[in-house]
């Protein structure tokens, strides 16, 4: 069975990640490393276990023919550019949230991606999580009827305590509070009520805590979503709270509802004075060792040997959350409803 050559493209605290999760797969290996910085071999390679070649020079990566696929995971800002890249050199990509700080940017690499024939995982992870999986199921049973309105909010205190905090601040890095961390929010939100959005409203506030002050950007977003059919939808990303982390979510529907791991059903009778819980592994911290890319990542190259798209995180996925993103932009930036 073919075992995937794999690169990573800016070697940061993200990256660590992904290369654990990669290397734990059963089709993948990190083979290389890309970084602005340069660093030995011999000591990466015994850091992970497997031979690794080290690069400063991304070109020279990208034609590496043994190379299989990339993992980007630099800053932000570099996405679009190395995400292009890679796609005319032919490489699968895996490439982490934000897309692209703009959306014009998104279609660049929508359209390159097209034309090269490569396959691209988008890391919105929340959606392999054990939490939003067990929810998707519930969901999809029926048990708690049509969802009508859905609350699914990112809140998340993005001090000087987080790794990223020093380039997070700037707006060219970070660009806005739910592009920068948000976007797992509603993209969840999507998951659940899918994604004929017609209309965003978006409004902005900010913490007056001075240690929030640094940020180029407002940190506190409200969006409310009108859907195609009526239904309504709002999502936050709320980065300057102070407070533990807390991904919360809450779906009504015309049968129960549920919120977070707790849920009531008139179809199964529950007590309408109580919640019964579900197990599940919530999302709780913002550690990135902590989050779902094993499960990921392993459907990914299993879906590269079937020669299969990748569900749920797909460009496809990936294009339609980032559309709504920069709507909800948009419209914060305009104090009007934008439609899409």
């Amino acid at each position: 069975m073919k075992k995937y050559n794999v690169g990573i493209i800016g070697y940061s605290w993200v990256a660590t990640a992904h290369i654990t999760a990669i290397n734990k797969s059963p089709n993948a290996q990190v083979t290389a490393i890309y970084s602005s910085r340069p660093h030995d071999d011999a000591a990466e390679s015994a850091r992970w276990g497997s031979p690794i070649k080290t690069y400063t020079d991304l070109n020279a990566m990208l034609s590496d023919k043994s190379i299989d696929a990339v993992s980007i995971t630099s800053y932000s800002d570099q996405h679009a550019a190395q995400a292009i890249a890679a796609a005319r050199a032919g490489k699968h990509i895996i490439l982490e949230k934000p897309m692209a700080l703009s959306w014009e940017d998104c279609l660049m690499i929508d359209a390159e991606v097209k034309k090269a024939g490569v396959k691209v995982c988008v890391c919105f992870e929340c959606r392999y999580s054990n939490q939003f999986m067990v929810t998707k199921a519930l969901v999809d049973t029926g048990l708690i009827g049509d969802i009508h309105y859905a609350e699914v909010d990112y809140l998340h205190g993005l001090g000087p305590w987080y790794g990223q905090y020093h380039w997070n601040i700037k707006k060219a890095k970070g660009g806005s509070s739910i592009l920068t961390a948000g976007c797992h929010a509603l993209d969840a939100m999507l998951l659940f009520m899918g994604t004929d959005v017609e209309e965003v409203t978006s409004y902005e506030t900010k913490s007056k805590n001075p240690i929030f002050q640094a940020y180029e950007y407002t940190t506190s977003r409200v969006s409310i979503f009108k859907f195609k059919d009526g239904r309504v939808g709002k999502s936050s990303a709320i980065i300057d709270c102070i407070q533990p982390y807390y991904f919360h979510t809450h779906l009504f529907g015309s049968e129960g509802s549920l919120l977070d791991d707790k849920f009531h059903s008139e179809k199964l009778g529950t007590d309408h004075h109580l919640w019964s819980s579900l197990a599940m592994k919530m999302l709780d911290t913002g550690d990135v060792a902590d989050h779902p890319y094993q499960a990921q990542f392993d459907k990914f190259f299993e879906c590269l040997l079937e020669g299969a798209d990748m569900p749920l995180t797909s460009l496809k996925d990936g294009i339609k959350t980032h559309e709504i993103i920069f709507a909800a932009d948009r419209s914060a930036a305009t104090g009007k409803p934008v439609r899409l």
